[in-house]
C-alpha cells in the first residue's frame, strides 16, 4: 500500500519583509533578540553531567558523543520548539487516528513537556517518556512516568504493549533507525499507531532571497552534516522519504501517512499563523543555537572555540535579517501495525 502524502504548500512572503535588492544592510532585525525524578534508580555518576564549555550533558552514556546539552537554557529551546510543534499541528498533539489510547510511549522525550501534555489531556492513558537524561519535571500528573533509558539499546518493554509510540526532534540522535522502527513495531499492540515527526537539518527558500555560500549554507554542510557522519547519526533522517522505507521493512505495511510542512525561521511570513510559528522557530534557534553547535563543532569538528563563537554571531546575524525568507523543511509520519490476521474456520482446523 503506498504511503499517502500531503507536501507542504509554499510560504507566501510579508510585503513588509520585501526589501529592495539594492539595500544591502544584512544586520536590520525583524526579532528582538529542579531535581528531577525517574523510575530508574540514578546512581551520583548518572546525575553527574559532565561540563564543556560551560555548558552540562549526560552522563548516562559517558562514552557517547550526544552533541545536546541537557541544561536550562536547553530545554528553554526545546520547550518553545514544542509550542511550536503545536502551532504548526492546529495545536495537536498528534497526527495519527488515535482511539482512546491507554498506554503511551513518548522516545527521546526530553523535558517531558509532550507526555505530560499528553496525559493531561487522556487522564486514563498510561504515559511513558525515556531520556538518556533525568531532566523531566519533578511533578507530572499521576498517568505519566519518566525512565531513564537508551532508546537504541534493547528495549525491555514487552511485545504488543502500546498504543501509541511518538518519536519527535530526534535528528542527530540516532545511529540506527531500521531497528529503532522495528523495535517500536515489536513493542506496538496490533492497531497501534507509531508517530515520529522530525526537522531536516537543510533549508529552504521559495523566492531566492537567501544567496548562495551563505553562513547557513556553513552550518549544514560544514558542521551540522559531517559531524552526523562522524557519528553514524543522521541530520536528515526523512529525506528522500527514508524514513518511509524504513518504517515499511519493520513491518508497517497497513496505513502510513506523511505530512510535509515548511517552518519560517522568523516572522516573514504575510499568514498570521505562519507569522507566529517563525517567530517561535527563531526564539527556540536563538536559544539553543550553542547547545546545537558547541560539541559537534569543537569535539567532532575540530574547531576552535573562537571559530565557533564567529558562527554563533553570523548565524544570530542571519536570524535577524528580514531580508532572507527561510526555512526548515518538517515532516509528519504516522503509520499503524496491522492486525493480527483473523484465521479461517479451515486454518483452525
Amino acid at each position: 500500500m503506498p504511503a499517502a502524502h500531503e507536501p507542504a504548500a509554499e510560504i507566501v512572503v510579508d510585503p513588509a519583509f520585501i526589501s529592495d535588492a539594492r539595500d544591502d544592510d544584512d544586520n536590520s532585525s525583524s526579532y528582538s533578540s529542579a531535581a528531577p525524578t525517574s523510575t530508574a534508580s540514578l546512581s551520583s555518576s548518572i546525575l553527574n553531567f559532565r561540563e564543556l564549555h560551560g555548558r552540562t550533558y549526560q552522563n548516562y552514556k559517558p562514552d557517547d558523543e550526544y552533541w545536546q546539552p541537557n541544561d536550562e537554557r536547553m530545554s528553554d529551546s526545546l520547550d518553545l520548539n514544542h509550542h511550536m510543534f503545536l502551532l504548526l499541528s492546529d495545536n495537536k498533539l498528534f497526527h495519527a487516528p488515535l482511539d482512546n489510547p491507554q498506554s503511551v510511549l513518548d522516545v527521546g522525550t526530553g523535558t517531558g513537556i509532550w507526555a505530560v501534555d499528553f496525559a493531561d489531556q487522556f487522564p486514563s492513558a498510561r504515559v511513558t517518556g525515556t531520556d538518556l537524561s533525568p531532566i523531566q519535571p519533578e511533578w507530572a500528573p499521576p498517568n505519566c512516568k519518566f525512565e531513564l533509558d537508551d532508546a537504541e539499546l534493547d528495549w525491555t518493554f514487552k511485545e504488543n504493549e502500546f498504543d501509541f509510540i511518538h518519536i519527535r526532534y530526534m535528528l542527530g540522535s540516532i545511529t540506527n533507525w531500521p531497528r529503532l522502527y522495528q523495535q517500536a513495531f515489536r513493542a506496538l499492540k496490533p492497531g497501534g499507531w507509531i508517530e515520529h515527526s522530525e526537522f531536516r537539518a537543510e533549508t529552504g527558500c521559495d523566492d531566492g532571497s537567501v544567496p548562495e555560500n551563505t553562513i547557513y549554507d556553513w552550518w549544514t554542510k560544514e558542521l551540522l552534516i559531517p559531524s552526523g557522519e562522524k557519528l553514524g547519526k543522521t541530520f536528515t533522517p526523512t529525506k528522500d522519504n527514508l524514513h518511509v522505507k524504513n518504517l515499511r521493512e519493520a513491518g508497517f505495511t497497513g496505513a502510513l501517512h506523511t505530512k510535509d510542512y515548511k517552518v519560517p525561521l522568523g516572522s516573514w511570513p504575510v499568514d498570521k499563523k505562519l507569522k507566529e510559528i517563525g517567530a517561535f522557530n527563531q526564539a527556540s534557534m536563538e536559544q539553543g543555537l550553542e547547545g546545537f553547535g558547541l560539541l559537534l563543532g569543537t569535539q567532532i569538528m575540530g574547531f576552535s572555540m573562537e571559530e565557533m563563537q564567529v558562527a554563533f554571531a553570523k548565524m544570530r546575524q542571519a536570524f535577524r535579517n528580514p531580508k532572507w525568507h527561510m526555512y526548515y523543511p518538517a515532516n509528519v509520519a504516522w503509520a499503524q501495525k496491522p492486525f493480527l490476521k483473523k484465521e479461517s474456520p479451515a486454518e483452525a482446523r
